[in-house]
């Protein structure tokens, strides 16, 4: 590891440099920025035949690469996995809950035609009815999953 990059950036840095993405491919492409977009584009456009976006898909390879290139010269960056619930659950339950939770997540971002971040940056900044009312549901429902794995858990989550 290099160490030439700050563990995080400061939330007054990224916050608007991540806005000014939302806004400026919005503006010049009339496009909105979305994982679930890229995924799709990706990696589910060739297998079901049909062409999605080629800037999706690039979108998605900076996205990885710039998390590994950050993972590479950043201070602090470690694998470190899930070490609270990985005390709370033993390494055989633990991956099958987590291969349940990715599926539902992509279950519902197919069903909300959008994930977390299409709807909560790109959408509520559109003004979009949907992407408000669909962020609201993600919102509640991540409180209520803390609320109910905190009381599960005697809070030690």
């Amino acid at each position: 590891m290099l160490k030439l990059l700050p563990a995080l950036l400061p939330w007054w840095l990224a916050g608007p440099g991540l806005g000014l993405c939302v806004a400026a491919l919005y503006g010049l492409a009339n496009r909105r920025l979305g994982v679930s977009g890229a995924w799709l584009a990706a990696v589910i456009a060739p297998i079901e035949g049909w062409s999605g976006e080629r800037w999706r898909a690039e979108f998605l390879a900076a996205l990885t690469g710039g998390a590994l290139a950050a993972g590479v010269l950043g201070s602090a960056t470690r694998l470190t996995g899930y070490p609270v619930l990985s005390t709370a659950l033993p390494a055989v339950v633990l991956l099958p809950v987590l291969a349940a939770g990715g599926l539902a997540l992509g279950y519902g971002a197919r069903c909300a035609e959008g994930c977390t971040s299409g709807h909560g940056l790109s959408g509520c900044a559109a003004g979009s009815p949907d992407s408000l009312a669909a962020t609201a549901i993600f919102f509640a429902v991540a409180v209520a999953v803390t609320f109910a794995a905190h009381a599960l858990t005697g809070g030690a989550l």
